[in-house]
């Protein structure tokens, strides 16, 4: 008998979305569950280490984004041909992490003062830097961020890379390999499905 799931977590893309996508291109079912901020105080006493998402997997709580993003890839065949492959996906996972640290320390800073400081460091140093060597590994891979098919890494980059661009439009013009992959990650049937009804009942 199949596992049944549960994922809590907040109202927005954030670090639910890649559980979400991954979900949908299994086109395995699960509860979307998203918790109010009114309710998170009370929610929050609930979980594993007073943090979100937390995915219920038949009833067991389990916590931390990319640990249950891991457990899906390997469900759903993700994480590349090989022990290489799989290393692979976790480098460029948590390098991609580095720069959505850097990129976290300027969108929620609240002094004009530090958050001119912090726009500088990102804008003009974090992000050429990692991904002028994001495109250049995409482009080599023919579309990919690993190997020649698809993995868990391509869908982390297509989510993070997204939600970036969302926050500041155009940040992806001058890469059009790590364009092409949130394009082509976003458009996958199933993950489009799912995006499009997400976005109907809002």
């Amino acid at each position: 008998m199949a596992p049944t799931y549960k994922l809590y977590y907040f109202d927005v893309a954030g670090r639910g979305e890649i559980i979400r996508y991954l979900f949908a291109y299994g086109n395995q079912s699960f509860e979307d569950i998203r918790i109010p901020k009114d309710q998170w105080p009370e929610h929050k006493k609930k979980t594993p280490y007073g943090q979100l998402p937390v995915l219920e997997i038949d009833g067991q709580p389990v916590a931390q984004s990319y640990a249950i993003a891991r457990y899906l890839a390997k469900k759903f065949n993700l994480v590349g041909k090989n022990d290489l492959e799989a290393l692979k996906c976790d480098e460029l996972v948590n390098t991609l992490e580095d720069l959505l640290q850097k990129g976290l320390k300027y969108f929620f800073e609240n002094d004009p003062a530090q958050k001119e400081i912090q726009g500088k460091q990102f804008f003009d140093e974090a992000v050429p830097y990692y991904l002028e060597k994001f495109e250049a590994i995409v482009s080599k891979n023919g579309g990919y961020t690993v190997g020649s098919q698809l993995t868990w890494s391509d869908f982390s980059f297509a989510v993070t890379l997204r939600e970036l661009e969302n926050r500041h439009p155009g940040l992806l013009k001058p890469y059009p390999a790590l364009s092409g992959l949130v394009e082509k990650i976003s458009n996958l049937p199933s993950v489009k499905a799912w995006r499009e009804k997400s976005e109907q009942k809002k």
